[in-house]
């Protein structure tokens, strides 16, 4: 009985794996605890440096402290935190920290050349065959769940982050290449409603329309997503009063320029036949001639 109660026991999950801990009492490990268990984020910083400067580590330390700081809108010490501490981390590290300094740069609204840089150089590094360190694929995580990445998925991503810095930067030009290329190579629904964002930006209505149309018929990857799906549809709206206000601009730059075409001839007709006469220009001639022509 005793036997089956041991088993039972051994069974179970342990107080790490529920809570997601590593196992030990390091000080990352008391970080990680005071993150996820006692929901104490100011006092996980502090313990992640601890972590950080006691060599502990750090590759996880550093990223964790920067996520921690990022959800405490402290962007700037996050970025200057990865800036001066990741040269302590392992080569294979410093991949995923470029993919925080990315988050970060984009919640941090002025440093977008930085962005900018940052996604060229691991669009350059994917080109070369280093992404990865070097591996055809990748493990992604999402909402607590493993997925793998493919070199073409993780393009596509890139680029897709790319197009909304140069959408950030004003350039609209430049980030419509970029999503195009995005789309080439793995398209989906949030791109393609950026990309229409971009066009409508352009005031190019209707390749704007047509790429929404993929959107609203489920064609892409993400369609049935409900926050896709309600972007898709502001964004039609929005796309439909642009179209409308241009067909009424249109019209009444017509009618203004008819309008001024009909005051430009009156004045015209004025400066060449005085007020006091109406007659063409032929009565006017023969006029002085009238009393011979009557005899």
């Amino acid at each position: 009985m005793s036997t089956r109660k041991g088993e039972k026991e051994d069974s179970l999950p342990s107080y790490h794996v529920i809570h997601k801990l590593p196992p030990g009492d390091s000080p990352y490990v008391r970080a990680k605890h005071v993150q996820l268990v006692q929901k104490d984020p100011e006092s996980a910083i502090v313990l992640f440096w601890k972590a950080i400067n006691a060599g502990d580590r750090v590759d996880s330390a550093l990223k964790d402290m920067a996520v921690v700081m990022k959800q405490q809108d402290r962007a700037e010490e996050a970025i200057e935190a990865i800036g001066s501490f990741r040269d302590r981390c392992s080569k294979q590290a410093q991949e995923s920290l470029d993919n925080v300094l990315i988050d970060l740069y984009k919640q941090k609204c002025g440093r977008i050349e930085e962005q900018i840089e940052l996604l060229k150089q691991k669009l350059r590094m994917i080109h070369k065959g280093e992404a990865f360190n070097g591996k055809a694929t990748k493990t992604g995580r999402s909402r607590g769940k493993k997925f793998q990445v493919t070199i073409k998925q993780e393009t596509s991503r890139i680029l897709g982050n790319l197009g909304w810095a140069y959408m950030k930067q004003g350039n609209h030009m430049a980030a419509e290449v970029v999503y195009q290329k995005a789309q080439l190579m793995d398209p989906d629904a949030n791109k393609a409603c950026n990309l229409c964002l971009c066009l409508i930006k352009q005031t190019r209505y209707t390749d704007a329309r047509r790429v929404l149309e993929d959107v609203l018929q489920g064609k892409l990857s993400g369609s049935s997503d409900s926050k896709s799906r309600t972007r898709a549809e502001e964004l039609l709206q929005e796309l439909e009063q642009y179209q409308s206000h241009l067909s009424s601009s249109s019209l009444s730059s017509i009618f203004s320029i008819e309008d001024d075409f009909k005051e430009e001839v009156e004045q015209l007709m004025n400066q060449r036949a005085p007020i006091r006469s109406r007659r063409l220009p032929i009565f006017e001639e023969i006029s002085p001639f009238r009393n011979q022509l009557a005899c």
